[in-house]
Formats: C-alpha cells, sequence, structure tokens
C-alpha cells in the first residue's frame, strides 16, 4: 500500500446500525466498547510486530475508539517522527517499508470480524430482550 492510505475492516451498514441505536434509545458508548475490544486487538498483535531498538515506538502504539469506528495508531509528532518512515518506508533514505500495523490487522483481521459479530449481537440481543 502506498503512503497515506489506510487499511482496515468496514463494517457494512455501520451507519444503519448506529441509526437503529438511536431509535432504540441505545448508548452509542456501548458500540463504542466494541470498537475499542477491537482496536486491542490490533494493536497488542502491532507490539509483537513492530521493530525494536529501543522500545520507544512499540510504547506510541495505541488505539482509539469514537462511537462510529476505531484505529490503531503509532508514532507521536513530537516524540517519535520516524514511524511514518519506519512502517512506509523511504525509498530515499533506502528505508525498507515494515507495515507492522498492516501486518497486524492482517493476522488478526479474523478475529477482528470475529469480535465485531459477537458484541453487535450481544448488544441486539439486550435491546430485543428490553424492547416493550
Amino acid at each position: 500500500m502506498a503512503a497515506g492510505t489506510r487499511a482496515g475492516v468496514e463494517v457494512e451498514g455501520a451507519k444503519e446500525l448506529r441509526r437503529a441505536f438511536k431509535r432504540m434509545d441505545g448508548n452509542l458508548a456501548d458500540l463504542r466498547e466494541v470498537h475499542r475490544d477491537t482496536a486491542e486487538l490490533v494493536s497488542s498483535t502491532a507490539r509483537t510486530l513492530v521493530p525494536v531498538r529501543t522500545g520507544t515506538l512499540r510504547h506510541t502504539i495505541r488505539e482509539s475508539a469514537r462511537n462510529i469506528g476505531s484505529a490503531v495508531v503509532a508514532g507521536r509528532a513530537g516524540l517519535v517522527p520516524y514511524a511514518g518512515p519506519i512502517h512506509f518506508g523511504w525509498r530515499a533514505r533506502n528505508i525498507e517499508p515494515q507495515p507492522f500495523l498492516y501486518d497486524a490487522l492482517d493476522k488478526r483481521r479474523d478475529d477482528v470480524i470475529g469480535a465485531y459479530q459477537r458484541g453487535v449481537g450481544k448488544l441486539v440481543k439486550r435491546f430485543d430482550r428490553d424492547a416493550p
């Protein structure tokens, strides 16, 4: 993948799911927890795949979750500005890409899909049970 591209798992019908939650007076924070759980699967795997010299880059791998999705990122501009060149490579500097975030997602893709299926299934059952 070229620098600046995004890899991910797209949940078909996610927008409709959020709308349905709102109609059912569901708490979208519950959906955020499903997103967080899936992001943690990828971030924990990425920490095992990231190239390590000092460990600083590994310690910047983190997940974020919102109502609409989640992300796993690495690096911080002031602390680890080299995260991008390590992940995507830098031809002019003879740095080969080591796409540890993409590789982590590839390794955990089935787990992520399963976690979404289980998490959303539990929420649907709970709302179905609580419905009048």
